[in-house]
């Protein structure tokens, strides 16, 4: 019942397996893969459902400031609690590098509702790869 609810979906980057068939994941893996594919989506990519995403994609060219991090830490929370009823988040944390001032991590901490179990996911979003600051 539990890998049921959890799901299964194709592998990402989608990949063929050594029968020519597609790859698959399931249970966690499955979910963090469904993190991942929302945080990287912009709003209005996709034809059939042009709200599917996250809106940090708008942030690309922002300063790296407080602002930005609140902003960007805001909408990842938003995009999960719409997109992924899966889980419960727990935690959305974003953090500059400090090698590199062009990437916010962001941390997200989320429980998986079927089985209680915590999960973590970095996820680099780069902002202001055309210049500097």
């Amino acid at each position: 019942m539990t890998i049921d609810f959890l799901g299964k979906g194709w592998k990402f980057p989608i990949r063929v397996n050594g029968r020519g068939g597609l790859s698959y994941v399931s249970g966690a893996q499955s979910i963090a893969e469904a993190i991942w594919i929302i945080l990287a989506t912009p709003p209005n990519s996709r034809v059939m459902e042009p709200a599917f995403g996250c809106g940090i994609h708008s942030y690309v060219f922002a300063p790296n400031n407080a602002n930005t991090v609140a902003t960007v830490s805001q909408e990842v929370r938003k995009a999960l609690l719409r997109w992924e009823p899966r889980i419960d988040v727990l935690d959305v944390r974003v953090d500059t590098h400090l090698e590199t001032p062009n990437v916010l991590l962001i941390y997200v901490d989320y429980r998986i509702r079927a089985n209680n179990a915590f999960h973590n996911l970095v996820y680099p979003f780069y902002i202001n790869e055309g210049g500097g600051q």
